[in-house]
């Protein structure tokens, strides 16, 4: 009988041998119990605890907090499994279980794949090759879906999870309000209840020992009284307490909300008073919620709108922003409050401080956050981009990675601690590469492009519901991160083998098809309004998919019928959302070949019924696929723009 010893004292380890159990069980269904004890003195059996309790050296990392070390030696009946901490204890014991044939390819039980076995002999010692392996909350949510995503995490050797606000209601509103499900009604949601949901996120996060990031945009307008649940929604100007309309920024010679929006309103940030309201805010934050590893304070989420009163103009944001963010340490330090502090290079502060410095680098960390880049491709080695002087509210953005680099090339010049990036390949560029396999290249590229930079890992702006046809793309990202020394190529196999068994190779060849056909390159062009005409006319692009998809659709499903039915039900549920995803791309390439030839009213004709459809799917695929996401970013430039310029968002 196998025995599970907890050599280490933890709530940590304790859900690590607990986990370790009941995937045992599940491989030797017949072996018997596994029983768990704390036994620190154990010589035989599994034992479980840190690295340090074992006498194992941990001088490869620098920070044995915040990074991982990976360590199982492991024969036929047990063996060491640890890790630098606990967190690093329990992602040890799932790379076990993946060295014993187990994989995990996307939230749930139905994306679990045990095989039954009894387990072999591990030897193995890995730091993974990013510190920073993350994801924060975007898109639709509904509650037990976040717990799903948050149990996932680590099973795929990630350990960070951010939620971003104060109080995350858009996210979930989205969800719940059903805006393209035909079939339900709304289902409001009181600010009590999502307060309380955040609190069980939080509770799953540091079950698992993740590193718990929190909040981001919001600070610029709740430090003053103005609420800013409503995300990116306009409220009455009349709740900004009057009081309170002196700290606004100046813009067109009024102080007020921009476009009655609170979160992407910023503050007069020389206002030494409104500075000193901001650092207070968020330090009484801090101080309630002393669970956060890092909390994230970013500025406004608005562009090209900060304050423009004579004061404000003497220094740039980046100036005013290093400023609190040094005021804010002294008044952590008051405290004596050891909360990590992250500061953004977003939007108007990608463009580097000119005076001001981090006092304190010890306690920052710098976010890259490249919303504006480019996806078609990662960097271009032939262009060497030249940066320009920041302009107050006149500024245009970066249009690739290699552009920000350049300006992020000046950060590093005045910045040497930590830097990691907010990236959103989850976001709506997952959507414009149909099956995700040119996508996964991209994002395998792109994480190595960025550690060759300096910057050591990645938080995903990205729906919990990224899954959809495969989830090939969000697991090329979590094992990129975790070794960049893989391809995409080897990711992909590996997936497609677990996920389709025998017919990987078929699956693979079918999906990989329709990623070439529908043109990643033509549709992100089209979502920019980028055609004189029409964001989406081309009538060669039309003939093309016409001639092409109904091949690609008869195929799928003959290849689809072969496969319909496995023993293990990862593969079953699989092949389902591949049956799906046909009758889903089939609407696409009936809405782009109409759109592409000017036959705008038919395009709209299908989209509406492509949307009711999906809608009335939500039950069934909400576990995979984001529909609020999807069509809310499709909607403009395919069906509400019929004159040519598309209804692009600011961002």
């Amino acid at each position: 009988m196998l025995r599970i010893n907890k050599i280490t004292s933890d709530t940590v380890v304790d859900y690590a041998a607990e986990e370790l159990k009941k995937y045992l069980r599940m491989m030797m269904p017949e072996g018997g119990d596994i029983k768990i004890a704390y036994n620190p003195k154990a010589t035989d059996g599994f034992r479980l605890g840190l690295m340090e309790d074992f006498g194992l050296d941990t001088s490869d990392v620098s920070d044995t907090e915040l990074d991982d070390i990976l360590y199982m030696d492991c024969d036929s009946d047990g063996g060491i499994i640890a890790g630098d901490n606990p967190r690093s204890v329990l992602l040890s014991v799932y790379e076990y279980l993946r060295r014993n044939g187990c994989r995990w390819l996307f939230p749930g039980v139905d994306g679990e794949f045990i095989p039954m076995q009894n387990i072999k002999p591990v030897m193995y010692r890995h730091a993974p090759s990013c510190r920073y392996r993350g994801w924060c909350n975007e898109g639709a949510e509904y509650q037990e879906c976040m717990m799903e995503t948050i149990d996932f995490m680590p099973k795929v050797g990630m350990n960070v999870y951010m939620l971003e606000f104060r109080v995350p209601v858009a996210y979930y509103d989205r969800y719940y309000s059903h805006p393209y499900n035909p079939t339900l009604s709304p289902e409001p949601l009181s600010e009590k209840q999502i307060i309380q949901w955040k609190r069980q996120c939080e509770a799953e996060i540091a079950k698992r020992g993740l590193q718990f990031h929190d909040i981001g945009h919001g600070w610029t307008v709740e430090a003053f009284g103005v609420p800013a649940n409503c995300a990116w929604d306009s409220i009455d100007p009349s709740l900004v307490p009057e009081e309170s309309k002196k700290y606004l920024a100046l813009f067109d010679g009024e102080r007020k909300l921009w476009r009655d929006q609170p979160m992407n309103t910023n503050f007069c940030m020389s206002n030494p008073d409104a500075r000193r309201m901001f650092v207070n805010y968020i330090t009484d934050y801090a101080e309630r919620h002393l669970n956060i590893d890092y909390l994230h304070v970013w500025l406004s989420d608005g562009v090209n709108n900060h304050c423009e009163c004579d004061e404000c103009r003497r220094k740039t944001p980046s100036d005013f922003y290093m400023m609190a963010m040094n005021e804010l340490d002294r008044a952590l330090t008051a405290r004596s409050l050891k909360t990590r502090i992250v500061f953004i290079v977003y939007t108007d502060t990608t463009w580097p401080p000119l005076t001001e410095r981090i006092d304190n680098p010890e306690r920052f960390s710098i976010l890259l956050a490249p919303i504006t880049r480019s996806y078609s491709y990662t960097t271009d080695p032939s262009y060497v981009p030249k940066t320009v002087p920041y302009e107050r509210n006149r500024l245009e953005y970066p249009k690739t990675l290699d552009e920000y680099f350049a300006y992020f090339s000046e950060w590093q010049k005045i910045w040497s601690g930590t830097a990691f990036s907010y990236e959103y390949h989850f976001w709506h560029h997952q959507y414009r590469d149909m099956a995700g396999i040119g996508f996964s290249r991209r994002i395998n590229e792109d994480v190595k492009e960025y550690k060759r930079r300096g910057v050591n890992g990645i938080v995903e702006d990205g729906s919990q519901r990224s899954f959809f046809p495969t989830g090939l793309p969000f697991y090329t990202y979590a094992r990129t991160l975790y070794d960049t020394s893989l391809t995409a190529d080897e990711i992909a196999k590996e997936y497609y083998e677990c996920a389709f068994g025998e017919g990987a190779c078929e699956f693979y060849a079918l999906m990989s098809e329709l990623s070439d056909t529908f043109d990643f390159d033509y549709i992100i062009a089209a979502d920019a309004g980028e055609s004189d005409i029409s964001p989406y006319y081309n009538p060669d692009y039309s003939a093309k998919l016409k001639a092409i998809i109904p091949g690609i659709r008869d195929k799928g499903h003959k290849l689809i019928k072969s496969y319909y039915n496995s023993d293990f039900r990862i593969r079953t549920v699989s092949v389902r959302l591949i049956e799906k995803y046909l009758d889903f791309t089939d609407y696409y390439a009936r809405a782009i070949i109409e759109k592409a030839v000017g036959n705008d009213d038919e395009a709209e004709r299908i989209y509406n019924e492509w949307r009711d459809r999906f809608g009335r799917l939500e039950y069934e695929l909400r576990r995979y696929f984001d529909n609020f996401l999807f069509f809310i970013k499709l909607e403009a430039p395919l069906v509400k723009d019929k004159t040519g310029a598309a209804n692009a968002t600011e961002i």
